[in-house]
């Protein structure tokens, strides 16, 4: 998949056929449209196009509320977009300027001249340009006149994709992660920084990574333990024999080996916290995890969270003792669940 961060970047295909939207959660609501445009474009030989606008719309038209939140980061949702066959997606700055083109004016520069628009699936409610005042039968009109057709989304899936949206971002406010991930369909993530701590979990014998989550407007589940899995990338050492010889090598052709530095992708289960640590009146909320097997330094490594289950909302202990006792057996609860899920 293609990624374009500018409408200007894009060159105008033959036949594109594109669907418009946020697309965040990409949920199976949002996929089976997906799915709808990727086996449209290949039918009619074209190539699929997604235009999302970052930031999210709301974002720029009502900037005082703060509420708005997202399950996707721009990266994930282009994550995820891809892995589904879509072959260009194009991230649209979304401004004040770009919100108040006539929609007549909307169709011809960005779907006509910039996209090369053939085909257009969109919902029956969808609204563009000034005061979103174009709508799906401008579109049709418009496409008589440009040489474009359009497919509406039914009724229906257009609620059902609302409907979803809303259920996945309250059940992760509530710690729900089970639930969001049965309608996303994969498990809710979150890609952030190590970055260092007060070490205070390590003399309790459970070291936590702190993680440091760069976009704001990231939704964060709800305070409490969940089990996790982490990925991250790694540094090993790795000897190859038979390879190609580097430029230093064939100064010794005696030399049958070589270690090279690489980067693998590893797994590892763990339990995670959010919350902001009233055992010892934290004043921030916290986002850490707990890897198990794990004792490296990673300060300052990227690493992603999977959020499989909850297991308990946070709770004052009356010191680090009875903290610790709790946190034992969150562990075993943690592994109980990952044994569940193995057989």
């Amino acid at each position: 998949m293609k990624i374009y961060n500018n409408l200007s970047d894009f060159k105008k295909l033959d036949n594109a056929i594109v669907t418009i939207g946020t697309f965040d959660g990409v949920h199976f609501g949002h996929q089976k449209i997906i799915k709808q445009l990727v086996e449209k474009a290949k039918a009619n030989h074209g190539e699929s196009v997604i235009l999302t606008f970052f930031p999210h719309p709301r974002m720029i038209i009502d900037p005082e509320n703060q509420d708005l939140k997202m399950i996707n980061t721009i990266n994930e949702k282009a994550e995820i977009l891809e892995s589904l066959g879509v072959d260009h997606l194009i991230i649209t700055p979304f401004t004040r300027d770009f919100s108040n083109q006539l929609p007549e004016d909307y169709i011809k520069n960005t779907l006509v001249d910039n996209i090369g628009t053939k085909h257009i699936i969109i919902g029956y409610d969808h609204r563009f340009g000034k005061d979103r005042s174009g709508n799906l039968s401008d579109l049709k009109s418009a496409g008589l006149h440009y040489g474009f057709t359009v497919e509406e989304i039914m009724e229906q899936d257009i609620h059902d994709v609302a409907v979803s949206s809303t259920k996945i971002r309250q059940a992760l406010l509530e710690g729900d992660v089970s639930l969001a991930k049965d309608y996303l369909g994969y498990p809710f993530s979150i890609f952030g920084r190590v970055i260092k701590g007060d070490k205070i979990g390590r003399t309790i014998g459970f070291p936590t990574a702190n993680i440091f989550v760069e976009e704001t407007y990231k939704l964060i589940p709800g305070d409490g333990i969940y089990a996790v899995t982490v990925e991250m990338g790694l540094e090993s050492e790795k000897s190859e024999v038979g390879s190609q010889k580097s430029e230093d090598n064939l100064l010794d052709n005696s030399t049958s080996q070589r270690s090279t530095l690489n980067f693998q992708l590893s797994t590892f289960k763990g339990m995670a916290y959010i919350g902001q640590r009233p055992t010892i009146n934290g004043m921030t909320r916290n986002i850490e995890v707990n890897i198990f097997d794990f004792n490296q330094e990673i300060y300052g490594q990227d690493i992603k969270m999977n959020f499989l289950k909850f297991l308990r909302h946070d709770v004052k202990f009356t010191g680090l003792e009875a903290l610790t006792v709790q946190l034992q057996k969150d562990k075993e609860a943690t592994l109980d669940y990952f044994n569940s899920v193995s057989k």
